[in-house]
């Protein structure tokens, strides 16, 4: 068994938009609440405090009026991040969830059809039936596990809907001749064992100037003024553009190189940390390149092919491809270079080729 999400986007009525607002608000309570009783006690006793949802429902009645799993679930991911710092203190404390921090959301479990689509309509436990935009049908052999709402910054909902169905990996036989090696590039999004650059469209670069003019729009008015709140979502659309956008054309691109290719090799960088040590965070945020790979790797995997990741520090960039040796004096700035063989040698499309190599010796040694 495996599982899968279908994002829709929700268009609720005024009475579950405040039932919605209820639900965050009550979650991010709940969860905040817990959060508070927990340090108190182990300050207090040295131990663990097992509380639950439940015991606050009588001195907070209020908590009553919404869905009772979605507070179980508030539970569930404290209890998680809990139990995670005391495994691995690296991780870092949970943190107390703020209404201007964080985004709005819940999820709810399907018991027994308490979660279900009746005409493209979304059922609800205490919601009732939401207008969906369902532009993905839900076959019969996919069984709806859970629901999560959440509200952007800019007033729209949408659902993520978990299933769980019997997922059959064709059998193919990987070729050689089908494989590709990717290089991250923060000019060009990657460049390919090829030659060819990806050409990312820099889509927040595109949009910065009328983020700025929309962000000192917001910085001249009146905290907490209906036009602060107007302007305040004025700039959420903008950002939510710019990432809309930033997805669809990794989509589009990541569903291109699953169906041409068999085998695709790509360098295990954090992403984080090359944004933060080589003052690219601009582009290297802006592209999305990490979750480029996250996307294409499964992509990859529901066609029974192959996502190669290269150790990272394998000297993909200093290694000469014709003969082997590396250049240790090679820097970033050095963008072509010339190796003691003789060859001379572009470093990204050098880099490429070097993690396909490297990426098929691993994959079938």
């Amino acid at each position: 068994m495996a599982n899968k999400a279908y994002k829709f986007r929700l268009y609720p009525k005024e009475e579950q938009k405040i039932l919605f607002a209820k639900t965050f608000g009550c979650v991010r309570f709940i969860y905040n609440q817990m959060l508070s009783d927990k340090i108190a006690h182990y300050k207090e006793t040295g131990t663990k405090l097992n509380n639950t949802p439940a015991q606050y429902k009588k001195e907070f009645e209020w908590l009553k009026e919404v869905d009772s799993l979605a507070l179980a679930n508030a539970q569930m991911n404290l209890q998680t991040a809990y139990n995670n710092f005391f495994r691995a203190p690296k991780v870092g404390f949970p943190k107390f969830k703020s209404k201007k921090r964080d985004k709005d959301s819940y999820t709810t479990n399907n018991q027994n059809g308490t979660v279900s689509i009746v005409d493209k309509k979304l059922r609800l436990p205490k919601v009732g039936l939401v207008k969906m935009a369902q532009h993905r049908i839900i076959s019969d052999n996919e069984k709806i596990k859970s629901a999560t709402i959440t509200r952007t910054p800019s007033g729209k909902y949408y659902v993520s809907i978990l299933v769980e169905y019997d997922k059959i990996i064709p059998e193919i036989e990987l070729s050689k001749d089908k494989a590709i090696g990717l290089d991250y590039a923060s000019h060009s999004f990657y460049v390919d064992s090829q030659g060819r650059e990806a050409d990312y469209p820099k889509f927040y670069r595109k949009a910065q100037d009328k983020l700025t003019r929309e962000q000192r729009k917001l910085a001249n008015m009146k905290y907490g003024s209906n036009n602060y709140h107007k302007q305040k979502i004025k700039v959420a659309r903008v950002h939510e553009k710019v990432a809309n956008q930033r997805l669809d054309w990794i989509h589009k691109l990541s569903t291109q190189l699953a169906n041409e290719y068999d085998i695709v090799c790509v360098e295990d960088i954090n992403m984080q940390n090359m944004a933060r040590s080589l003052s690219l965070g601009k582009s290297t945020n802006d592209n999305g390149f990490g979750m480029f790979r996250d996307i294409l790797a499964y992509k990859l995997a529901d066609r029974g092919k192959a996502f190669v990741k290269i150790d990272k520090w394998f000297p993909s960039s200093k290694m000469c491809r014709h003969c082997g040796s590396i250049n240790h004096e090679l820097t970033l700035s050095d963008r072509v270079w010339t190796c003691s063989c003789g060859a001379k040698i572009n470093r990204d499309e050098n880099a490429a080729i070097n993690i396909m190599n490297e990426g098929l010796r691993t994959l079938f040694s």
